[in-house]
């Protein structure tokens, strides 16, 4: 992040504007939103930057900036379409400790006035770093059909009324009031009976929150899927966002844990293969003890909770603990693997059936019905199964699978990072070691990847491609 947001109070400052013509317009027209005191300097200012002077709402020297022009100043924009005289002076406003912004030049400026939604006192800024002011654009159009135009109405209601919303504890309990607000209740009483309708509404709901005891703690064990922050469920998205207390596994990105509020306590609780890891137990006694405190808790796990996710221990701590719960499934490393590669995971004539199996349990290798997947045609969807390669080809084989069979492997799916590998059986350990892989994998067994960029030949009659 380049140019950090932040919102300015520009009540009473100076801001100056150097140039009077339409470039100047567009910035003054965002400028005029505020309570800052404008000076916009130049020698033939268009019609619209005279009016606005005629109305007293900004102050026109018909005149180029000068030295002196800029003290006091907080801003100052240099608009005149013209490299030479906005380097001039913006030289001015930097001596005078102003920040400075050249229009449409980005190396040389202090700041950038990003796309604004304005809901006031409700204000959404957004900005590419000047990489794509069009896609600002976009991005403003999209929030502003979502945000209706009683926002604003709303949110001013409201602030007059934090007062009186103190009466409530700080935490879960006002946030509740807050939340019930706006989220419907407060705009439907703006249409119903416009603003004493709203006023009347606000103390009905903080009579409710006084009278209503404090809500029990509560655990939602959530997939977070296989990483891309799109394919979470739209449920996930709000109740991390609603959540006191967000437990979550490694692998979960931090895009997604961003969705969390910022007051909430985030904690990793980190399970790494061959590695340090929290224990079960411990996960299990830390997600009780927030809940027992009356805390909303949101158990993050990637992938979907229920495969290979030790969902029931933790729900058995849950249910001994006399604590409710909610499983929130979400899409599993099989699923996304195959879509972002172009596979089905059952196909009519290949496999009518498919296997969800793991390369390893708590006492190491996991052992499955081997003569059934080495079947002509069996699909399986291996997890954790790189470091078990080895153990896989020899089980497989020595039950009869072909050693032709076709493996895919994805790591990272659904990742900008993804990486996708097409093997065989007898290839496996060593496609995965050429490949280098490091992050969550899954194998797909008895499935043969759509495009391969590479395919390189090896010497023991297999044959192994990179996507």
């Amino acid at each position: 992040m380049r140019h950090f947001p932040i919102y300015l109070d520009l009540t009473g400052r100076q801001v100056v504007v150097s140039g009077a013509g339409e470039c100047a317009v567009s910035k003054l027209r965002l400028l005029l939103k505020t309570r800052a005191d404008i000076a916009v300097f130049g020698t033939e200012p268009v019609r619209q930057i005279q009016e606005w002077a005629a109305a007293g709402r900004i102050t026109l020297a018909r005149r180029a900036l000068a030295d002196g022009d800029a003290k006091g100043a907080i801003l100052l924009y240099a608009a005149n379409e013209d490299d030479t005289e906005d380097a001039r002076v913006a030289d001015i406003g930097r001596e005078a400790g102003a920040l400075v912004n050249i229009v449409d030049n980005l190396d040389d400026s202090h700041f950038i006035t990003p796309a604004i939604v304005d809901r006031d006192p409700v204000t959404i800024a957004i900005g590419t770093e000047g990489a794509a002011p069009v896609l600002a654009r976009r991005i403003k159009a999209d929030i502003e059909e979502r945000l209706p135009a009683s926002l604003g109405l709303l949110a001013r209601i409201g602030q007059a009324f934090r007062d009186r919303a103190a009466l409530l504890p700080m935490g879960r309990k006002r946030r509740d009031f807050w939340t019930r607000y706006y989220s419907g209740e407060g705009d439907a009483a703006l249409k119903q009976d416009g603003e004493a309708g709203v006023r009347a509404k606000l103390e009905e709901l903080l009579t409710d929150a006084i009278e209503t005891r404090p809500r029990d703690g509560h655990v939602a064990l959530i997939g977070a899927g296989p990483g891309d922050p799109d394919l979470l469920t739209v449920k996930a998205r709000r109740l991390i966002h609603e959540a006191d207390v967000v437990l979550h596994d490694r692998l979960v990105p931090q895009a997604i844990i961003e969705l969390a509020r910022r007051e909430a306590v985030i904690v990793e609780t980190g399970k790494t293969g061959y590695g340090p890891s929290w224990t079960q137990q411990d996960i299990n006694a830390l997600t009780v003890d927030h809940a027992r405190k009356g805390a909303q808790v949101v158990r993050l796990k990637s992938g979907d909770p229920a495969i290979f996710g030790r969902l029931d221990e933790e729900l058995d701590a849950l249910d001994e603990a006399g604590i409710s719960w909610e499983i929130v499934p979400g899409i599993t490393a099989a699923s996304a693997a195959a879509a972002s590669s172009g596979l089905s995971l059952t196909k009519r004539g290949r496999n009518s059936s498919i296997t969800f199996l793991t390369g390893r349990d708590i006492e190491g290798f996991a052992e499955h019905d081997w003569r059934d997947l080495a079947n002509p045609g069996a699909g399986a969807a291996i997890y954790m199964g790189v470091r078990a390669a080895t153990f896989l080809r020899g089980r497989l084989m020595m039950h009869g699978a072909a050693a032709d069979t076709p493996v895919t492997v994805i790591e990272n799916a659904s990742r900008p990072e993804q990486k996708t590998i097409a093997t065989t059986l007898l290839a496996l350990p060593d496609a995965l070691n050429a490949a280098e892989i490091t992050g969550p994998a899954v194998l797909l067994y008895g499935m043969e990847a759509r495009k391969a960029v590479q395919v390189a030949a090896n010497p023991i009659h297999e044959k192994a491609g990179v996507l």
